[in-house]
């Protein structure tokens, strides 16, 4: 009976197939004695290149230190892991920390896996084991998805299998690539959140956009204010323009004063733009209002 419940693997098929099957393990030394097998080989460092498809842009120089200043005591705990180029060449797969972590405490040699991996499965395997750390920046998480898509020619559904992810949250990632640079970097170098950069991606205007990023950056303004920042912007509230009472001609400036003293009571006249009006009688009690309704009824 076959098993319909399939697991999928947040890893990924590329990472399981370099570092589950035999297939990918070179198990012997050639005959000059150069290291060729899996198990783990003392590589010289200076033989290992880096990792072009590393999505990971910026290290932290402190936390470096300190990994360096524990290999110095403890050596390396966790082997990096390399694929071979060539006689005596190898390239870095996964553990570039490691790898700069020991430059720093002056080792000479590393010790490492080496494997076979092809070019998609090294950029597939450098996106997935830098995607689980915490410390990976969203900018870098979202170009390591935008290079994995163009790269090995995939769409958001087929990334969202691969990494483990939701489709929504491949989107949101790769949504951040089209903000400017100034936020972006901001972003990176946890300036402003994940939360304040997708409430910006909605800003039309790059101006406004960055003017927003001034004020969290110097008011400390939470998602929340920025959020609603954007709403008014977005939305913003229309006043009714006020239309100017129209003034009255001159030859009318004296009409007010001369019916006021016909009526025995205030008056004003009212005109707009269009020179349409009306005249408002204003009474203070009922015997004003009774000399007014008299002098209409002697008329």
């Amino acid at each position: 009976m076959t098993n319909n419940k399939n697991t999928k693997r947040a890893l990924g098929r590329g990472l399981d197939a370099i570092l589950s099957s035999p297939d990918t393990d070179i198990t012997s030394k050639d005959i000059s004695g150069n290291y060729v097998a899996g198990a783990i080989a003392e590589l010289n460092i200076d033989e290992i290149e880096a990792n072009p498809f590393q999505p990971r842009s910026h290290f932290d120089e402190v936390m470096l230190q300190e990994l360096a200043e524990s290999i110095k005591s403890q050596g390396v705990v966790q082997p990096i892991t390399v694929r071979k180029m060539g006689r005596d060449q190898y390239q870095l797969i996964a553990g570039e920390r490691r790898l700069k972590a020991s430059k720093i405490a002056g080792l000479k040699k590393v010790p490492s896996f080496i494997r076979v991996a092809n070019d998609e499965q090294m950029l597939e395997l450098a996106l997935i084991e830098n995607i689980h750390r915490q410390d990976l920046n969203a900018i870098e998480v979202a170009i390591s998805y935008q290079r994995l898509m163009d790269e090995c020619v995939l769409t958001q559904e087929q990334l969202s299998e691969k990494v483990g992810k939701s489709r929504s949250t491949i989107t949101n990632f790769l949504r951040l690539l089209k903000l400017p640079p100034e936020i972006q970097i901001a972003l990176r170098d946890s300036s402003i959140t994940m939360g304040h950069a997708r409430a910006l991606i909605t800003v039309e205007e790059e101006s406004q956009q960055l003017h927003i990023l001034k004020s969290i950056i110097s008011d400390g303004l939470s998602v929340r204010q920025v959020e609603e920042m954007v709403r008014q912007l977005n939305n913003p509230v229309t006043k009714k323009k006020k239309v100017p009472a129209k003034s009255i001609p001159e030859k009318y400036q004296d009409v007010p004063s001369i019916i006021s003293k016909a009526l025995g009571a205030q008056i004003s006249i009212k005109r707009n733009e269009t020179g349409q009006g009306s005249i408002v009688i204003s009474f203070k009690n009922d015997n004003e209002l009774d000399k007014v309704i008299s002098f209409f009824e002697k008329k």
